[in-house]
């Protein structure tokens, strides 16, 4: 049966690391929608799509998958089969892009990782405010040598597995990708482009001499910049709102993941994965191709 214009497309996606997504684990998923369900093969072992019936809810077809496949380490997207390419793409940095908070690994340098992380981690609960979260950790970085950055970025930081994959695939077929970050342009300079954004928006801390004053510059960059941020670019390209795709994990993400064609909350914080239209809990970044519809052979091979 061939799908319709509101068709929806259910597409479950394993780690590549850990190719669980077998034929027998398709079939089985396929049958517990009770209904005929065209399958197609994106990366064998790592990612299948089910294409579903526009009358079903898509909250009930997740729903349904969930149950069917509780306990695999498999994340299910469910989404509209006809507007899930996207053409612009906004990543949040730390906990996302890369694998640490660079606010921390800078406060490991004056020996209070520990403080600054328990205020991060509130702060990415959404239990306490960003902006004034993120003005008391800067002030606690005051007199640290800048040049302790370069040091942070090549020693310190690692990248999210499949994330140059995503910017650069996307980018190869005609979207435009800007890593959005409560962090510092210190950071996301070098990490935009080690992955290939065609632009970075964050915050900029204040020098004193070669020293770090204490203080970011205002107006901060926080959860309605971030939004801002998807709105204006989105304007700017003369995109509908289908068209754009968000990650992140942390609540000052929420407001831009809202808005966005899709939002993806990735190993986010609960009430994050809660709120966002899409959840990623075992896959890689590479999910994020995935859940457009791009087959293996699609994506941009990149250098590990």
């Amino acid at each position: 049966m061939a799908p319709s214009q509101n068709s929806l497309v259910a597409t479950l996606i394993a780690n590549p690391s850990r190719p669980v997504v077998t034929e027998e684990i398709v079939a089985s998923a396929a049958a517990s929608l009770g209904q005929e369900t065209e399958r197609s093969v994106l990366a064998r072992g790592i990612a299948a799509d089910l294409i579903v019936s526009g009358s079903e809810d898509a909250k009930a077809v997740e729903a349904s998958l969930r149950a069917a496949l509780a306990g695999q380490p498999i994340d299910i997207v469910v989404q509209p089969l006809a507007t899930r390419r996207k053409r612009l793409f906004l990543a949040d940095m730390d906990s996302t892009m890369i694998g640490q908070e660079c606010i921390d690994e800078l406060a490991d340098y004056v020996g209070l990782k520990k403080e600054v992380s328990e205020i991060t981690e509130r702060a990415m609960r959404g239990e306490i405010a960003f902006e004034p979260a993120l003005r008391e950790r800067v002030a606690l970085l005051k007199n640290l040598p800048v040049n302790v950055v370069d040091e942070i970025v090549e020693t310190r930081l690692t990248l999210t597995p499949g994330g140059k994959a995503l910017v650069q695939t996307m980018r190869a077929n005609g979207a435009y990708a800007c890593l959005v970050s409560g962090g510092f342009t210190l950071f996301t300079g070098p990490i935009g482009a080690k992955i290939g954004f065609d632009e970075h928006r964050s915050n900029r801390l204040i020098l004193d001499g070669e020293k770090l004053a204490g203080i970011v510059e205002e107006p901060i960059l926080g959860r309605e910049a971030k939004l801002a941020t998807l709105i204006e670019l989105r304007e700017r390209f003369g995109l509908a709102h289908h068209e754009t795709m968000a990650v992140g994990d942390g609540a000052n993400d929420l407001a831009m993941l809202g808005e966005a064609g899709l939002g993806v909350a990735f190993r986010a914080k609960p009430a994050v994965a809660a709120a966002a239209h899409a959840r990623i809990d075992h896959a890689d970044l590479s999910a994020l191709l995935y859940a457009q519809g791009y087959t293996a052979d699609e994506i941009v091979a990149t250098p590990v």
